[in-house]
């Protein structure tokens, strides 16, 4: 079952550096502790295969990346016919993609990832 949100969000105050990576099978993506506890907290592992993907398509582009989720306004929502973005840049604010959702179960408003290296991680085991 689905953690509620602020419980989501002080587990994600955890992380900093990880302990061990998975991987994704699919893509061969690497991750982090912190992921890996977002994915079984919020059941979203369809985000992080999605933000890998993505990600690893946009290396040529830059080394680092970051993918910022975040679930529109209702008014936003009628504007964009979507509920909720995913923006990959570069941090210095050159924007990349940006892909929209037009359904999403995700439980946070807003999140920022990170993709080095192959590797997706929390800002805060950066």
């Amino acid at each position: 079952m689905k953690a509620q949100v602020n419980e989501i969000k002080e587990g994600l105050q955890h992380f900093h550096g990880t302990e061990m990576f998975y991987q994704i099978p699919l893509t061969r993506t690497r991750f982090t502790d912190g992921i890996r506890y977002l994915v079984d907290a919020a059941e979203c592992f369809w985000l992080v295969t999605d933000n890998s993907i993505i990600a690893k398509s946009l290396m040529q582009k830059s080394y680092f990346i970051t993918i910022d989720f975040k679930r529109l306004s209702e008014e936003e929502q009628e504007k964009l016919g979507c509920q909720a973005t995913i923006t990959y840049g570069d941090d210095n604010g050159t924007i990349f993609e940006t892909h929209k959702y037009r359904a999403t179960d995700f439980p946070l408003d807003e999140l920022r990832l990170y993709f080095i290296d192959n590797t997706l991680l929390l800002p805060s085991e950066y």
